[in-house]
């Protein structure tokens, strides 16, 4: 059966006054549940100013985690996640709709990982980012949706202006703004020893991949390595929320899949 072990921590950083990340997760009590349902992460980045970014992440999270906790048993991930970051986008829009008197605009980024079996779901919206570790080697398994980086991709701009842009944080997707949200989705195959770590920008802003991967490669303590990651973002920066998922794959499950279906493989 798949094992893991994590750790999760959120920091205001140096400068802001309050904290507008928010992250959850939601483990199975049971290895049936397992089975049948896997685990969840998620973590968000809300945007906007003032309260209105709290609000947007906590409710993009929480909406994610109780429709985790619904979905059917056996559910594919990939649709699973496609379908609740969906429901979070409206949930926000709503929200923010119905906040005040003419409604206001809020907004969040979202990164999940759903896992069961050796496969992890990656779903996202925005530039929060998700990483695989593996042997001290860092890779990211999301793409930004920033206004520099969609250049990039089209070739409008080179890596290095998109690096050096004032607008390198200008978001071209996230959570609320519209009724409807196009999700990036893809699945992976992970392996004992694996790192999945889930972060906001105020981390992998300051801190290079090859710069992620040594720090957890060499601190087998997943709290620590967490701590760690903190204090090196904010000497850094410091400037932005930074907030940090670390799961850490202990052992899995074979599995092969046909007409849909799960099967062991022995």
């Amino acid at each position: 059966m798949l094992e893991i072990e994590f750790a999760q921590l959120s920091d205001p950083g140096l400068v802001r006054g309050h904290n507008e990340d928010f992250l959850g997760h939601v483990e199975p009590d049971t290895p049936e549940r397992a089975r049948s349902h896997g685990w969840l992460f998620a973590l968000a980045d809300g945007v906007g100013g003032q309260d209105l970014g709290e609000v947007a992440s906590r409710t993009a999270v929480e909406s994610m985690l109780e429709g985790f906790t619904k979905a059917g048993p056996g559910e594919p991930h990939p649709a699973v996640l496609s379908r609740l970051v969906q429901a979070a986008n409206t949930q926000v829009y709503e929200t923010g709709r119905s906040a005040s008197p003419g409604g206001v605009r809020m907004a969040t980024t979202i990164v999940a990982c759903a896992l069961r079996f050796d496969r992890v779901t990656v779903a996202h919206v925005g530039d929060s980012r998700c990483y695989l570790i593996r042997r001290g080697s860092a890779s990211v398994l999301t793409r930004d949706h920033t206004v520099v980086n969609d250049q990039v991709r089209i070739g409008v701009m080179s890596a290095q202006e998109a690096a050096q842009s004032e607008k390198r944080h200008v978001l071209s997707r996230s959570l609320g703004n519209d009724l409807f949200v196009n999700v990036d989705t893809s699945e992976h195959q992970v392996l004992p020893g694996d790192v999945l770590l889930l972060c906001s920008d105020g981390l992998h802003g300051p801190l290079p991949a090859v710069e992620l991967g040594a720090v957890v490669g060499r601190h087998p303590d997943l709290d620590a390595a967490a701590r760690c990651l903190v204090e090196l973002a904010n000497e850094r920066d410091g400037s932005d929320n930074v907030t940090i998922q670390l799961i850490r794959i202990r052992s899995v499950e074979r599995i092969g899949m046909y007409r849909g279906r799960p099967y062991k493989l022995r």
